[in-house]
Order: structure tokens, then C-alpha cells, then sequence
């Protein structure tokens, strides 16, 4: 069968812009691995539009169940939850799509919305400790720490602006970044500075992960003292940096250094006629769910247009 459109991931980008193309009557493929993204790992989520307070499972839930209301039977749709697309190649009129099920998915159109994923501590004890107090999302998890101490590891914009959230809340925040050549913004940086809530430790390495079922804290060295240093904390936010899951278009969509996918952000067109890609997957400047599914619907409004004109 061949498809108008296929969707490539199940995040809330991916998502929205299923619900979107459906309502279009955009005959449609949606290929994920799993529903829900990054943030359905997250114990709770303050900043969902529409809802005060939301868990990650039911997030998903809730994504799910909206894009089944437009699957085969009931719509346009066609949802394949647990399939992952390995290669994307041009042809003529379209798109050949290979996935991790041997199956194949021709379409005319396609929108990547595949996310991205959190470069990991690499340090003992951060793999048993992974979302059970190390995070990756101030605005997210933040509250869940309110008067604990907690520890942000990194030292960019996403690191320093963690740590500026997380005083709203914690105890005190301690971040600690490995050289003290920061990358973050100088105005952002002064702003730290001058919270008396927060500490920065830098030229300091995170050597451990401590705790038993949930954080309770970790250890540092400095550089030129070879003396594990251990801090308690309830709560450490990974911000070290983001990997996007953009293997798939290597090759045929423009990429920039770090992997992200090149999109205009008018309309979210990639470089190459055809491809649309929304969210965590591409360099857009900001990374949230809410702005990942405005993107990808975005794309759709454009993409829909295109399918019917040509332009």
C-alpha cells in the first residue's frame, strides 16, 4: 500500500501530527517504537497544556488513545506501535521506508519525528539509579524536589537554566561541570552566580552514583586532587547534552555538527523536497513537548498543501 504520509516516531510531535493529517483525511502510516517519547518515563509532568499535572504513562496513554480514534476502521490511519524504521530512501513520486519488522512502507510524504535521547552519565551506579532521582528535565521533574538537596552535571545554557528552576524549589543546587569554560550565556551565567541557593563546583568530574532504589547521593573529583569528594543530594539533573535520533536520514536529509536535522522553521521543510521533521530531532532552538507537537502540526498545515499542489 502506498501512503500520503508516513509519520516517523510516537512522541507528541509524532502524535499531534497524526491526529492532524487524519483530520485532513491524509491517508496515513504511523511507524514507532513506542508511544509517549521521553517524557513517558517521567513520574510527573507539570507543563502539559491542558492538564495541571500529568504522569508520563498516562501522557502516553492519553497520546495513544487519541491517534487510535483515526486508525483503520474508524479513519486514515494506519498505527504500527513497535516497529522502528531503519533506512529512508528517495524514489520516484515518494519514499521507500524499511523497518525492524521486515515490513515496507511507501509514501509520498514524510515527517521525522523520531526525538531524541539523553547522553548518560558513565559513571558507577548511574545505570541502576536512571529516572529514579537522575533526571533529565528541570521543568518536568523539578517540583518533585522541593527541599531536597539536588546536583545539576553540565555547564551550558540547559544546565545553567536547570539550575536557575531548581532553586525555585530545592534546598540548594550544587552544579558541576568538568572545565570552568562555560557555554552557557554570560547573563545566564551572572544570574547563577548570584543565587545564593546555588554552588558551582567546576573542573570537578562526577565519579559515582550513590544510593540504594533512589539517589541519595554522589562523588567528584577535582582536577589536580585525586580525593573522591561526596555531596548528598536527593535528586541530579543530567543536562550533558541531547543525541538525536537522526541515523535514519543520514545521507539524505542536511544534518548540522550535531547530528540534529536541518529544518526551516516556517515550515519545517528539510533540505530535501519531500521531508518534513519536527521536535527534539532537529535544530530548532527550543526542545519541549508542547513546542514539539506545535512544529509537527505546523508541518502538516505545510506538508498537506504540498501533497495537493505541488507547492
Amino acid at each position: 500500500m502506498e501512503y500520503d504520509l508516513a509519520i516517523v516516531g510516537g512522541g507528541p510531535a509524532a502524535c499531534g501530527a497524526a491526529v492532524y493529517a487524519a483530520r485532513k483525511q491524509l491517508k496515513t502510516a504511523v511507524i514507532a517504537e513506542e508511544v509517549g517519547g521521553q517524557s513517558s518515563v517521567s513520574e510527573t509532568i507539570y507543563n502539559w497544556i491542558g492538564t495541571k499535572a500529568v504522569s508520563g504513562t498516562d501522557l502516553a496513554k492519553m497520546l495513544r488513545e487519541h491517534v487510535e480514534e483515526y486508525t483503520e476502521g474508524k479513519g486514515t490511519l494506519t498505527f504500527a506501535v513497535g516497529s522502528r524504521v531503519t533506512t529512508i530512501t528517495k524514489r520516484d513520486g515518494g519514499f521507500t521506508l524499511e523497518c525492524s519488522n521486515d515490513t515496507t512502507v511507501q509514501a509520498r510524504a514524510v515527517l521525522v519525528a523520531t526525538g531524541s535521547r539523553h547522553r548518560k552519565l558513565d559513571v558507577p551506579g548511574a545505570a541502576e539509579l536512571d529516572n529514579k532521582g537522575i533526571m533529565y528535565c528541570a521543568t518536568c521533574d523539578g517540583p518533585l524536589f522541593s527541599g531536597m538537596p539536588v546536583a545539576v552535571i553540565g555547564g551550558g545554557n540547559a544546565a545553567f537554566e536547570a539550575a536557575i528552576q531548581l532553586s525555585q524549589y530545592a534546598d540548594h543546587v550544587t552544579l558541576i561541570h568538568r572545565n570552568d569554560n562555560f557555554r552557557a550565556d554570560p547573563v545566564t551565567i551572572e544570574m547563577v552566580k548570584k543565587d545564593p541557593k546555588v554552588t558551582i563546583i567546576a573542573n570537578a568530574e562526577l565519579t559515582s552514583v550513590k544510593g540504594t532504589g533512589l539517589v541519595d547521593g554522589l562523588t567528584y573529583k577535582t582536577k589536580g586532587d585525586e580525593t573522591d569528594h561526596e555531596l548528598a543530594v536527593s535528586g541530579i539533573f543530567v543536562e550533558i547534552g541531547q543525541l538525536p535520533n537522526t541515523e535514519l536520514v543520514d545521507g539524505l536529509a542536511q544534518r548540522d555538527e550535531l547530528g540534529r536535522i536541518v529544518v526551516d522553521p516556517y515550515s519545517q521543510r528539510t533540505s530535501i523536497t519531500g521531508i518534513w521533521a519536527a521536535g527534539d530531532c532537529t535544530d530548532g532552538r527550543y526542545h519541549q513537548n508542547n513546542i514539539a507537537t506545535g512544529d509537527a502540526i505546523k508541518a502538516i498545515e505545510d506538508l498537506y498543501i504540498w501533497i495537493k499542489t505541488g507547492k
